[in-house]
Formats: C-alpha cells, sequence, structure tokens
C-alpha cells in the first residue's frame, strides 16, 4: 500500500515537472508582456503598456497580415491537395508510381528545413529564368508552406479514411445516390475531423515557420517570424513579449475551435454509424 502511494507520488511529480518545464517558460513571457519597465528580466509592475506599442507598430503589424495571408492561402490549397493526396494513397491500393508517390509524400516530413528551403529556392530561381517565374515574394512563400503542409494533410485524412465504415458509402450507391453525392454527403463530412485538424496544422506550422520562408521570400515580403527575430537579433524588446502573448491566444482559440470541431464531427459519425 505505501510502495503504491510512493509510485504515484513520484509519477505525479514527474508529470508536475515536465509540465513545468514546458510551460514555465510560456507563463513567465505572458508574464512579462505586462511589466512596465523596458527590461525583460526586471519587474518594475503591471502595465498594458507594450501592447499599446505593439498596436503602433507598424512593421510587426505589415508581417503578421502577411504571415495571415500567406498562412491562410497555403493552408486552403494544402488542405485541397493533401486531401486528394490521401485519397489517392487510401483507396487506390495500385496504380504506376505508387511507392515513388507514397515516398514523396514522407520525404517533406523528415527532411530539413534547410534542406527543403534551399531546394525550393533553386527552383523558384530556375524557373525565374527559364519559364519567367514572378520575383520572390508572397507568392512563393505560399507555395512553399502549401508544399509541406499538404504532407501533413494527406497523412491525417489517410489515417481517417483507414478507419471509415466504407459500408455508409456502399448503402447511399445502392439507394441511388451519385458518387460525387456520396463523397460531399457521406465521407467528407465522416472524415470531417481531418479535414480540420488538417486545415489548423498546414494554417499553424505555415505561421510558425522561419527557415523556410527566409529562403523563398523576397524584398517585398516578410513575414513575422522574419521580423520577430531580426529584432531579437538586437535585443529583447517587451513588444515581442506582448506579441507572442497575444498570438498565443489566437493559436489557444484555434486549438479549442478545432477540438469543438473535432468532437462534433466525432458524435455525428458515431450516430450515422
Amino acid at each position: 500500500m505505501t510502495s503504491t502511494r510512493t509510485g504515484g507520488g513520484l509519477r505525479f511529480a514527474a508529470l508536475l515537472l515536465g509540465f513545468a518545464f514546458l510551460y514555465a517558460p510560456i507563463g513567465l513571457l505572458v508574464l512579462y508582456s505586462f511589466n512596465a519597465s523596458r527590461l525583460v528580466t526586471v519587474w518594475a509592475g503591471f502595465s498594458t503598456r507594450w501592447y499599446g506599442e505593439l498596436s503602433r507598430n507598424e512593421g510587426f503589424r505589415a508581417a503578421a497580415l502577411t504571415s495571415l495571408e500567406v498562412a491562410t492561402l497555403a493552408a486552403t490549397i494544402a488542405l485541397a491537395l493533401g486531401t486528394l493526396a490521401g485519397f489517392s494513397m487510401s483507396r487506390f491500393s495500385r496504380f504506376h508510381g505508387r511507392s515513388l508517390f507514397g515516398f514523396a509524400l514522407l520525404a517533406p516530413l523528415v527532411v530539413p528545413e534547410v534542406i527543403l528551403g534551399l531546394s525550393l529556392l533553386l527552383l523558384f530561381v530556375s524557373s525565374e529564368t527559364w519559364i519567367g517565374w514572378p520575383s520572390r515574394g508572397v507568392l512563393t512563400i505560399t507555395v512553399a508552406h502549401a508544399t509541406f503542409g499538404a504532407c501533413f494533410v494527406a497523412v491525417l485524412v489517410r489515417a481517417q479514411l483507414a478507419g471509415f465504415d466504407r459500408a455508409l458509402e456502399e448503402a447511399a450507391l445502392d439507394l441511388g445516390a451519385r458518387p460525387w453525392t456520396v463523397l460531399a454527403r457521406i465521407t467528407l463530412p465522416g472524415i470531417s475531423p481531418a479535414l480540420i485538424s488538417g486545415w489548423l496544422l498546414a494554417f499553424t506550422l505555415s505561421l510558425d515557420d522561419l527557415v523556410i520562408a527566409s529562403f523563398v521570400t523576397g524584398p517585398s515580403a516578410t513575414t513575422l517570424p522574419m521580423a520577430v527575430f531580426s529584432s531579437v537579433r538586437l535585443g529583447v524588446s517587451p513588444e515581442v513579449n506582448a506579441l507572442a502573448t497575444v498570438f498565443l491566444a489566437l493559436v489557444f482559440v484555434l486549438v479549442a475551435l478545432a477540438f469543438w470541431l473535432t468532437v462534433r464531427g466525432e458524435r455525428r459519425r458515431r450516430i450515422l454509424s
């Protein structure tokens, strides 16, 4: 009995230590975003001064708008391409080049970002030379982010389809529904948790990316991670803490929304099955 309590106490202590290691720095960042002092390590009282400074920072504002634009477009493109790729790998067990196609889907997940960014840079530079591809900027960043985002979406969609009950589709076809109707009203709603999670994952990865965007961007486009990195190189400003807190709140809302939609989709799938 005593050993059981001791083991439980040790596991609880290890759990607390792990959570403290992960979330204590984030908590300190949020706390010091309300610091009145310009020094990020010296507490001088509660203040929302740096949020006001952040709202007047044109550089961060423009970079944030660029990042949101790129992330939205890239996640939407990645959702479309990744869904098609996931369907291909799940529903077609044999087609010419399937193994190569599967390898190409998984490669961006394991290739270092430096290598991926360099290869995309060479692609865009060659395209500018040979086919007149537009100069690097928002478009090239969007294409690059959609490239690796589609791979994550494909993996989620393929996994969801593996557990999907195809008897529902067969029943709808037997009742006279057309294939496109079955896809729109049975299959896609049934795998909606994977679609929602895939879009949000691609959106988050695009919003967070620094390495690949640094390779494929040009002087006309600066994403928020690039602006933050440039600012931190000159010294950490309390504005960066305020900016990080704002984006933490945004991510929290998106995660809560994704969780709610996923739970609702699972309940609907159970009702249908």
